[in-house]
């Protein structure tokens, strides 16, 4: 398998070990461009591992990552968000006592050229790109219908606001691909239902791929164009939903034998 199999993102044979645990092995993953993928499988399977090894939190053992057919593998993650792949934590990473347009310029900050001494003297250069940055990320809040939330500290916000200020603050980085980690983690069904279609439009607005990892099957069923399911480190199943739904592997060491239709 390689990034040539016209993959915008691409994992090749990758594998990682934590002391004498296996977390992935030779796990192969293509990613096309404009695809929404989920990944799903049990706890402690190696997801987020996979996305920790995609954005250079972790480098792998043996295997390579590919982006855009470059070799990322073992780039800083500051470097992977520069590229173009921002991300979202299965425990959500806001800062609660800042406001929420505050969050999303926190991520706007990496575009800044300014040099710290130019920020610590308020040099005209910085003050411009500071003023510009605030009006990016104040049209950003607006193309996501979080405008109206802007100056509210994102800590007072309901749950289900704070995952769509996460993922406008990664939205923030101008990512071409985003990975989200559980971003129905802690939702009751009305928030899920919501965030589907947040997803979805975010999806459309931005022009992104999208890679999820999620356990609330009707989410993944119902906004996901292809499953790849992992089990212990080991990639067992990829297909359509009605595919994975429908695969024995796939039933035996995830969805149980009661599976039903999440579509």
């Amino acid at each position: 398998m390689s990034w040539k199999n016209g993959a915008f993102l691409a994992l090749d044979k990758v594998s990682l070990n934590f002391g004498g645990l296996l977390a992935v092995s030779d796990f192969d993953f293509i990613l096309r461009q404009g695809e929404l993928v989920g990944l799903i499988g049990p706890n402690g399977a190696g997801k987020t591992t996979v996305f920790n090894i995609i954005t250079g939190q972790y480098e792998p053992v043996r295997g390579r990552v590919f982006f855009k057919g470059q070799d990322i593998t073992g780039w800083r993650p500051d470097r992977v968000t520069c590229a173009g792949i921002a991300r979202t934590f299965q425990n959500m990473r806001l800062f609660g006592g800042l406001t929420v347009l505050d969050n999303v310029l926190v991520s706007r900050h990496s575009k800044l050229k300014s040099s710290v001494l130019a920020a610590a003297f308020n040099f005209p250069g910085y003050i411009k790109e500071e003023r510009e940055a605030k009006i990016k990320a104040m049209g950003l809040l607006d193309r996501l219908g979080l405008a109206d939330l802007a100056h509210m500290r994102a800590g007072n916000l309901p749950y289900g606001q704070q995952r769509r200020v996460e993922i406008a603050r990664a939205l923030a980085a101008d990512p071409k691909v985003l990975l989200l980690d559980e971003p129905a983690a802690g939702m009751n069904p009305e928030e899920t239902i919501r965030l589907m279609e947040f997803i979805s439009g975010v999806r459309n607005e931005f022009g992104l791929t999208i890679f999820l990892i999620e356990h609330d099957m009707k989410l993944v069923m119902g906004i996901c164009e292809r499953i790849h399911v992992i089990d212990y480190g080991i990639s067992i199943a990829e297909g359509t939903p009605k595919e994975i739904q429908d695969d024995p592997k796939v039933i035996s060491a995830y969805l149980g034998e009661e599976a039903c239709d999440y579509s």
